[in-house]
């Protein structure tokens, strides 16, 4: 690892109509020592064309391998002693790495996020709401975007009281959410996070940091909580800013292609299979089985395309479980310490 570098990873599928802006931003960043590692994903359009003149290392796969495996390619190759993952359809503005930079200075943080701002249309033109200020647990097994739809305005934006109770949830040791203060969350989106490389070894599970069984989507939670169970904390800086196109929403669902929503009903089971302990699974049932019942009803009636994602988990139970254990096995945290963070 060479000191002070920032690996900034982008992975490309057919990305081109992003890429200008995006590369735009990562070539602003007032943090100057970086390395681009570019991952093409078997792209159709102009990404590669794009993406070659700015980056350090390129590497193009035959087919899609899918958003976690690129990611864990890029890994493989960086040098830096922090890796920035950014997605194709992100802006950041100039200080966001150098900000995030600086939350490395604890210890014990493995990632890290700024204020990420809904943006829309090819330029990435941000919305006056939150996209995202790091990830929430829920007690039905749901993750979810810290702030998401709340406005936001400039970054002088108070909350109101309702907001700040919404934020509130997601988050620990914050003083002041109106202050737009450094603050504590359970994990970071995989949408512009900062992690710190030695934190990415030490997640790792039969050498892959993110799971390659999620292919894409809840990588990011599942990350986030294995490195909970390893003692890692998370910080958001929300004077870090980014603006993101985000294309996979709740209320986007029905327009979403079918292997798109397949991977997020299996990821969400998978997600706990993995990573929930005895007490947290006997405190939250109730919540996530009523949660379940509704997943279940819904794929067995008006998205039956989602029914491979439960015999896709029973074809590949002993492997989820391998991967239970070793997880299990190596924890530092126990799930009574994470109760507080599943709200």
């Amino acid at each position: 690892m060479e000191r002070g570098l920032v690996s900034v990873v982008l992975v490309t599928w057919n990305s081109a109509r992003y890429l200008r802006r995006c590369l735009e931003g990562i070539g602003q960043q007032t943090h100057r020592n970086i390395e681009l590692i570019a991952i093409d994903n078997a792209s159709a359009d102009d990404s590669v064309a794009l993406v070659e003149p700015h980056a350090t290392t390129l590497v193009r796969n035959r087919d899609n391998r899918g958003f976690s495996a690129a990611v864990n390619q890029a890994i493989a190759l960086a040098r830096g002693e922090l890796v920035l993952v950014v997605n194709p359809d992100c802006y950041l503005l100039p200080e966001y790495a150098e900000r995030l930079v600086g939350l490395f200075s604890i210890p014990d943080v493995g990632s890290a996020t700024g204020l990420l701002i809904r943006a829309r249309g090819t330029e990435i033109e941000p919305t006056e709401e939150i996209d995202s200020m790091g990830i929430r647990m829920t007690r039905t097994g749901r993750h979810l975007d810290i702030g998401q739809g709340l406005e936001c305005g400039d970054r002088s934006h108070r909350f109101s009281s309702r907001e700040s109770q919404l934020v509130r949830s997601g988050v620990k040791a914050v003083t002041a959410v109106t202050a737009l203060q450094t603050i504590e969350v359970f994990g970071v989106s995989g949408a512009a996070a900062m992690f710190r490389m030695s934190f990415l070894h030490d997640t790792a599970i039969d050498g892959e940091v993110l799971d390659e069984d999620f292919f894409a989507y809840r990588e990011d939670a599942d990350l986030a909580w294995r490195g909970r169970l390893f003692g890692w904390r998370s910080f958001c800086d929300p004077e870090a800013v980014a603006y993101h196109v985000r294309r996979v929403t709740p209320e986007a669902r029905r327009e979403l292609p079918a292997d798109v929503n397949m991977h997020s009903v299996k990821n969400r089971f998978l997600l706990r299979l993995k990573n929930q302990g005895a007490y947290l699974a006997l405190r939250n049932l109730p919540f996530e089985l009523a949660r379940d019942l509704v997943v279940l009803v819904a794929t067995l009636t008006i998205e039956r395309t989602s029914l491979p994602a439960f015999s896709w988990l029973w074809r590949n139970r002993k492997r989820v479980l391998a991967k239970r254990r070793e997880i299990q096995r190596r924890r530092k945290v126990s799930d009574r310490a994470l109760a507080g963070w599943f709200a």
